[in-house]
């Protein structure tokens, strides 16, 4: 899941009747930020309550559609040093005096290696049918390559089987961003060789799990992870400037092609897709520099993903800066076909130029006046979902889709009387889940919906000061209380059953 510390605007192509009424139900009054502000608003502007949130209106959603969950490993798991495991590059980089705003790692996070069946038991009784997580390379693949580590496999076995005892489909992640160290060594995805490592490693987890697990996502986030990590260095491993984003993300597209290729010709009966972080960007004022900008940006952020996997090309804006890392057959061997397309989804890109920003000299602008937001400073726009559905539609061929994060961080309440009441987080739910049915109605392929996240978690840079999850998690004690929102999921899913 992207975490980004910068500002993200709104602009409106209008929600509908529903989604309004969601907005009014909620109290999630627009908020104002005039471009000279300094500071953003905080969630303390948006007062929903409990009572208006659940009575509020369901949305019209097909019976087939698919509600979930996402979690990811180095998130959630711990266990950082059991049964095998060795150091990825975010414990290495976690514990890097400064790098996490509140001095945490993912040490024991929220311990699901040992809770996991609790965990899922949550899944079951809110009537959820997916469950997405990620795999730990590190776990599978100590050193990153050759022998595979059976008991770091084991506990995927053990999660599988569990998930299939409750009815709950198991859809997993091969790649979230917890590369093994002993790979980064190497070059990591600075290293043209990696994508090799990754189709090695793809083949033997398939090999192991893929009898019971069916729904396969190459990666998570790739645009991300190259940006944060390899450019800006806010992430892991921390690398800055254009060339290693421009590496590590050509490196991604590359492994993840050479792996769908490989499954697909090795495995038969898989749903084979990937995740993507997409998001509509805007020009945050009408200067032609930022307008300008805003192409730049959409190129970096959405199109380095979307246009190599479904066009076989890279943006035109960005094809010189690619074209050194290209070699014959390249685009080829990205251009693959994918039996679905993971979207994750938290806000629009208003940007403007910005002739010292290593992202294509473009970065996110002042949020446009009257525009909510959550205590991460991040904008609620879920018009902007029909937005961006659209655009796959119209300019990928409308792939079968599935929103496999959307969620939203908010200030949480302490528990009281069994529960968190959060009822902010609750209506971002449920404003969404209305965008995605408007977005069915206009002919998008979208399947289904997986809140982020399951749990509160190890917030990357954040660490644990951020709360995402629809299930608070006391870090002292590990003790699980479902929220508000928990509990709005529930009726959701439980409605189209």
């Amino acid at each position: 899941m992207k975490r980004r510390d910068f500002l993200k605007g709104t602009a409106g192509i209008g929600l509908g009747a529903g989604a309004m009424a969601a907005l009014n139900a909620a109290g999630m009054m627009p908020v104002t930020r005039s471009a000279e502000a300094d500071t953003m608003p905080t969630a303390t502007t948006i007062t929903p309550t409990a009572e208006t949130v659940m009575a509020a209106p369901l949305p019209h959603l097909p019976k087939s559609f698919l509600w979930g969950a996402s979690t990811s490993s180095y998130q959630i798991e711990g266990a950082v040093a059991e049964d095998g495991r060795q150091p990825s590059i975010w414990d290495v980089f976690a514990h890097q005096p400064g790098r996490i705003a509140d001095g945490a790692t993912g040490d024991v996070a929220c311990d699901h290696y040992h809770r996991y069946a609790g965990d899922i038991d949550l899944l079951a009784q809110a009537g959820l049918q997916a469950y997405r997580f990620s795999i730990a390379w590190p776990r599978v693949m100590p050193t990153g390559r050759g022998e595979v580590n059976a008991k770091g496999l084991d506990f995927y076995d053990r999660l599988t089987d569990r998930l299939l005892e409750k009815g709950i489909q198991p859809w997993a992640c091969l790649y979230h961003w917890d590369l093994p160290q002993a790979l980064q060594a190497q070059g990591g995805w600075t290293n043209r060789e990696i994508a090799g490592w990754f189709t090695d490693y793809a083949l033997a987890t398939v090999k192991r799990l893929g009898d019971r697990v069916k729904h396969w996502a190459m990666f998570n986030e790739p645009s991300v992870h190259a940006i944060f990590g390899h450019a800006i260095g806010n992430h892991a491993p921390g690398l800055t400037g254009w060339q290693n984003y421009v590496a590590a993300q050509h490196h991604q597209n590359l492994a993840q092609g050479m792996a769908l290729a490989a499954l697909r010709e090795t495995h038969r009966g898989l749903v084979l897709g990937t995740v993507f972080s997409l998001q509509p960007v805007h020009p945050a004022t009408d200067r032609d520099i930022d307008k300008a900008a805003a192409i730049r940006f959409d190129a970096v952020w959405n199109r380095a993903n979307l246009d190599p996997l479904f066009k076989g090309q890279y943006p035109d804006v960005l094809a010189a800066s690619f074209a050194p890392l290209v070699k014959a057959g390249d685009l080829d061997t990205i251009h693959q076909k994918v039996d679905f397309l993971g979207v994750n989804y938290y806000g629009r890109a208003h940007v403007v130029d910005d002739p010292n920003s290593v992202l294509s000299g473009a970065t996110f602008g002042p949020l446009p006046p009257g525009t909510p937001v959550t205590s991460m400073g991040w904008p609620v726009e879920p018009d902007g979902l029909v937005e961006l559905l659209l655009d796959i539609k119209k300019n990928y061929h409308n792939p079968i889709t599935y929103v496999t994060e959307n969620g939203a961080g908010y200030d949480d309440p302490a528990p009281q009387d069994g529960t968190v009441s959060d009822p902010q987080r609750a209506a971002f739910i449920q404003m969404h889940a209305e965008a995605a049915a408007q977005a069915i109605a206009q002919g998008c392929a979208l399947k289904g919906y997986f809140v982020w996240s399951l749990l509160d978690n190890f917030e990357w840079a954040e660490g644990m000061r951020r709360r995402f999850g629809v299930v608070h998690v006391d870090f002292q004690t590990q003790q699980r209380m479902p929220k508000l929102s928990y509990h709005l999921l529930a009726k959701l899913a439980q409605r189209q059953a």
